[in-house]
């Protein structure tokens, strides 16, 4: 009874902007679309790439953790990014991350292993259409060509002046996700709006 209360009165740090996003969009007349994901879990986890709980964590997930730098693993609606050569970051639905912890730390066992739930750290923008790469190129010092950074890649990056992790979807036209703390989560939205003005209706 106490988490339907207390998610009953969680506030998503973007609800101000869902308005003024949407608006944005019908804008741009289809060559973006700019919207919020709020709440999803968010799970970071730190353990040794090589040892046995690798294994054991991707088998209890359904999902290997990638180990190539800087992409992205996603199966049964969940989705892995390498965030370092130990560390991944797993992003799901909402709700899901007391389920994710416990089952890591289960497959794990004795082994070192490192769970810390952060989806209160940061919200997701959804930024696609067609026009959503030179959209963030404008801010993103990263070389964001599909050659270079296409579907299935991830980075820690900033945009505009905010720290980010920058994920583009499994299909182009997917778009990308922007995973921005909250507290910045305003000034980049602010931004991304601005920076749309661009592709709007003349």
């Amino acid at each position: 009874m106490a988490d339907t209360a207390l998610t009953a009165q969680h506030r998503s740090p973007l609800a101000d902007a869902t308005d003024r996003l949407a608006a944005a969009t019908r804008s741009c007349a289809g060559a973006l679309r700019l919207a919020e994901l709020p709440f999803l879990a968010q799970v970071n986890v730190r353990l040794d790439a090589k040892g046995a709980a690798a294994d054991a964590v991707g088998l209890a997930l359904d999902l290997a953790l990638p180990l190539e730098p800087n992409t992205v693993v996603r199966a049964g609606g969940l989705t892995a990014l390498w965030l370092g050569p130990d560390e991944w970051l797993l992003v799901g639905r909402p709700g899901i991350q007391r389920d994710l912890e416990s089952r890591i730390r289960s497959a794990a066992a004795d082994e070192p292993v490192s769970v810390t739930d952060v989806s209160a750290q940061r919200t997701t923008l959804l930024v696609s259409g067609p026009r959503a790469r030179d959209l963030l190129a404008h801010g993103c010092p990263l070389d964001l060509h599909p050659r270079v950074f296409g579907p299935g890649r991830c980075a820690q990056t900033t945009l505009g002046r905010a720290q980010a992790v920058l994920v583009s979807r499994d299909e182009p036209r997917a778009g990308f996700w922007v995973l921005v703390r909250s507290s910045f989560a305003g000034y980049l939205t602010d931004w991304l709006l601005d920076a749309a003005t661009e592709y709007a209706w003349s």
